[in-house]
């Protein structure tokens, strides 16, 4: 098992950009490294630790503080923990960064309403707009936008490799992990993505 600094990396943005998703296609990648991985996805984490909380804002925060506390836990135990959750309000990620310390990576998953709404195979944006769902973030409940996050993926306009490969880079390049023993991407597709970064100030 390699040894590497803990650290969380915090996957934020609206139910459907891809947050689980891209989390578990990252998990992979880094187990494939040897690395001590967890993944704590929050629909998994309401179904148990966060059991009987509502949605009201201080049941989120709620929700938010428990995952960002056993987050915090695992990453000062050298494991490298990937936390999905909607996470709308921009105080409470405050919070649990405040926590880490300089362990914590955040990661908006960006995607316009209009995309998620016709990704949604349940329907619940659409029955959201048409107001038959109250409380739904992004709709009639805030999200706030990170204004600061270390990764911005776009996943809307990005495939689930282009994102993964950005978020491996950029923990690559701050030496948050090792980087692969065999790349899977060309020299000009790696110096696209470093030029992305850079572009946004990330590295």
């Amino acid at each position: 098992m390699t040894t590497t600094k803990g650290l969380t990396l915090w996957f934020t943005g609206l139910s459907g950009a891809g947050k689980t998703t891209l989390a578990k296609r990252v998990e992979k990648e880094l187990l494939m490294r040897d690395l001590k991985v967890e993944l704590l996805d929050g629909d998994v984490i309401r179904t148990n630790l966060s059991k009987g909380l509502g949605f009201s804002k201080e049941d989120r925060d709620t929700n938010i503080r428990r995952i960002g506390f056993v987050a915090n836990l695992l990453a000062r135990n050298e494991v490298v923990c990937l936390a999905a959750a909607i996470s709308p309000y921009a105080a409470i990620r405050r919070e649990v960064r405040a926590l880490h310390g300089d362990s914590f990576v955040e990661v908006f998953t960006e995607c316009s309403i209009e995309t998620l709404t016709e990704r949604d195979v349940k329907g619940l944006y659409k029955k959201a707009l048409a107001g038959e769902i109250k409380g739904f973030t992004g709709v009639d409940d805030p999200y706030e936008q990170p204004e600061n996050a270390e990764i911005t993926v776009n996943t809307e306009n990005e495939s689930i490799d282009e994102s993964t490969d950005t978020i491996l880079r950029y923990l690559e390049h701050r030496g948050l992990i090792p980087a692969s023993s065999a790349p899977d991407i060309s020299a000009d597709e790696e110096a696209k993505i470093v030029d992305k970064l850079k572009a946004q100030n990330f590295i």
